[in-house]
C-alpha cells in the first residue's frame, strides 16, 4: 500500500461533496489541473510513476461526490522519432492505468474538439492556450505546462 502524502492537494473538508473534473494534457511537458468547487489547481505533470499514482489518488480521494477526468487524447507526430513516439504512447499508456487504478473515470477529449469550444484553435502554438488560461484563471500563474491542461479541465466542467 502507498503511503500518503503529508499534504494533500485538496483538502477533504473544502471538497465535500462537490464534483472534481481533471484536466490532462499528456506528455513530459504537460500537466494536470482539477477544477473542485471553483476552486482550481494545476501542476506540470509529475515525473515519475509514482509521484503521478499519488497526484491522481491525493485527487480521487479528496473528491467524495464525484470525480472525472478528460485526457487529451493525442497521437505521435511524424516529426517524432520511434524512441520519442514510443516513449510518449507509453506514457499516454501510463496515464490511462494510473487513472483506472485510481477509480477515476475518463474521457479522451481531442484538442480540436475541446479548443473549438473555448475559443482557442492553437494550430500548435502554445501560446495560445496560455493567453486564453490566463485569462480564465487571473488568479493563477500560468505556465506552458499547466495551460492546457487547466482549459481541458474547463471544457470537462462545461459537460456536465
Amino acid at each position: 500500500m502507498l503511503a500518503m502524502r503529508s499534504k494533500p492537494y485538496i483538502k477533504t473538508n473544502q471538497t465535500k461533496g462537490m464534483k472534481t473534473t481533471l484536466g490532462i494534457d499528456p506528455g513530459v511537458n504537460g500537466g494536470i489541473a482539477w477544477i473542485t468547487g471553483g476552486k482550481s489547481c494545476a501542476e506540470k505533470m509529475p515525473d515519475t510513476l509514482q509521484d503521478l499514482w499519488e497526484l491522481l489518488r491525493d485527487i480521487e480521494i479528496s473528491s467524495e461526490e464525484y470525480c472525472h477526468a478528460y485526457l487529451e487524447q493525442v497521437h505521435s507526430s511524424p516529426q517524432m522519432g520511434v524512441v520519442s513516439a514510443f516513449t510518449f504512447g507509453n506514457g499516454f499508456g501510463h496515464l490511462e492505468m494510473a487513472l483506472t487504478a485510481a477509480g477515476i473515470p475518463f474521457t479522451r477529449v481531442r484538442p480540436q474538439v475541446w479548443q473549438k469550444e473555448l475559443g482557442c484553435l492553437t494550430k500548435g502554438d502554445k501560446n495560445i492556450s496560455k493567453r486564453k488560461a490566463q485569462e480564465l484563471f487571473p488568479s493563477m500563474k500560468v505556465t506552458h505546462a499547466t495551460a492546457d491542461s487547466l482549459l481541458i479541465a474547463t471544457y470537462g466542467t462545461r459537460q456536465h
